[in-house]
């Protein structure tokens, strides 16, 4: 049992040394009370892990110190000592939170069985936060999700940039989550409490994105009807973000390559010069050098905003966190959506980690939401749910020429031109009749056992061993 922190208030000097003595004799560490004010004050001042209190006493009650020590710390378990008169109070304790009562004359014995179960449930508790911290540390940081090896590496290589100040620039292909990588970078730098300021590049032409970036003053050109401060004025002190900066023309490429150097520019139509102290962050799925090597993309420029790169895997090579990421959407979609699923059922769960996604985690999460959107209460999602055409193959229709996990996931191959819907058919066909084979096999032929399996009725399962010729044994008291 571990040892626990326990506050006694009682105003009984031979009963309250009893305890103490007793509870410290079995390794805890113990303080002691005389009054209610006394026990209040004490559960205020420190972290208990249990207050064992008497009902009545002078100053404030047992019920006042209960409240206190609640109110102080919730996780903190309180049993509360009665006499047999006051019974009802005690249950009245009880709905309070009290985790337990115990009424006198008690022995010693009956109080550290109390305490031992008090024990358990903080030793619990304590694990479930610790397992809970530890799954944090290992999955995600900064709301990026990731246990694969690169991934591993990637996310520790942000955690070390985020404490610098350095220009970091992020490579990746569209939906690998480049935009939570500066998000993370900036939440955990020096620079968290100033603005975080995001413009996408790709969205505004070269005109409106030298204003966007660098502000203007009234009438510089057509429609600037005031003054307007720009994204580097309004980062000033934080992070500025620029996605897709592959995208930006020459001449708003010489006019950043000045801020990073001098750290000062010019509103558009103005000559004043602007001072301005900004982290920059950029992001691109282009290759930067090559762009360099064709003249599209200053050399000087690249090698100022290359100072950390960091290159984010396409979820095609990281399979391990297709789960993760996938469990993780499951959840936060249900619960916003009302919905209770009982998960992905094994065919859904086989087919989601054999694609391929090029559209990366921004296509898994779609998927996801689709998938539960479509799904039934309290039961799994099915390969059906995550396709979304309702005469998709796993109901029994052909692929969809518009989804690409349709016809890709039935074989784990990118879907061939020549490939003619029959031959897909008849892919699947093959892939789900060996699947039952094999969950048979595992089940020792449990039709039972193997419908929860799959996620199918006995009747829906008994009509697909039919279908395949499959011999499906019957279970114990189980009816055709």
């Amino acid at each position: 049992m571990m040892a626990l922190t326990i506050l006694i208030v009682d105003d009984e000097p031979l009963m309250r040394l009893s305890i103490v003595d007793a509870l410290e004799a079995v390794g805890h560490d113990v303080c002691a009370a005389a009054t209610g004010t006394e026990g209040i004050e004490e559960a205020r001042r420190r972290e208990y892990d249990l207050v064992i209190t008497d009902l009545r006493l002078p100053g404030a009650d047992g019920l006042a110190v209960l409240k206190a020590a609640k109110e102080a710390r919730a996780q903190t378990e309180v049993v509360v000592i009665t006499a047999h008169g006051s019974v009802e109070t005690a249950v009245g304790a009880m709905k309070l939170g009290a985790f337990d009562y115990i009424t006198k004359p008690f022995k010693m014995d009956e109080l550290l069985l109390i305490v031992e179960r008090a024990g358990t449930v903080v030793a619990l508790r304590k694990e479930n936060q610790d397992l809970k911290e530890i799954l944090e540390d290992k999955f995600s940081f900064g709301g990026i999700l990731g246990s694969n090896t690169k991934m591993r590496a990637v996310l520790d290589k942000i955690k070390t940039v985020a404490a610098t100040d350095s220009t970091v620039l992020i490579l990746g292909e569209s939906g690998t989550g480049k935009e939570l990588a500066a998000n993370a970078v900036h939440q955990n730098s020096p620079r968290r409490d100033y603005p975080l300021i995001k413009v996408s590049c790709a969205a505004l032409p070269e005109s409106l994105l030298e204003a966007e970036l660098f502000g203007h003053e009234k009438g510089a050109f057509t429609g600037a009807l005031r003054q307007r401060r720009g994204r580097f004025e309004m980062a000033n002190r934080g992070t500025l973000f620029l996605d897709e900066i592959g995208e930006i023309s020459p001449v708003v490429q010489v006019k950043l390559l000045r801020v990073l150097q001098e750290r000062k520019f010019e509103r558009v139509g103005s000559n004043q010069t602007i001072d301005v102290d900004v982290r920059l962050v950029c992001a691109t799925q282009k290759d930067l050098r090559k762009e360099v090597a064709a003249g599209r993309f200053r050399e000087d420029l690249f090698y100022r905003l290359n100072v950390v790169q960091v290159v984010i895997p396409p979820l095609r090579a990281r399979q391990e966190d297709i789960s993760i990421i996938a469990d993780h959407v499951l959840q936060t979609c249900s619960t916003k959506m009302n919905k209770k699923l009982r998960g992905f059922s094994q065919p859904a769960r086989e087919l989601l980690i054999r694609y391929s996604y090029p559209g990366n985690v921004r296509e898994l999460e779609n998927m996801v939401e689709r998938a539960v959107a479509l799904g039934r209460d309290r039961e799994p999602i099915q390969p059906s749910d995550l396709c979304g055409f309702q005469a998709c193959p796993y109901q029994g229709g052909e692929p969809q020429e518009s989804c690409g996990f349709c016809n890709e996931g039935l074989t784990g191959k990118p879907k061939k031109k020549e490939l003619s819907l029959t031959a897909l058919s008849t892919a699947r066909e093959a892939f789900e009749k060996e699947y039952i084979l094999s969950v048979f096999e595992r089940v020792e032929g449990s039709r039972t056992t193997a419908s929860k399996i799959l996620g199918l009725s006995r009747k829906a399962l008994w009509e697909k061993c039919k279908r395949y010729g499959i011999p499906s044994a019957r279970d114990e008291g189980e009816e055709e």
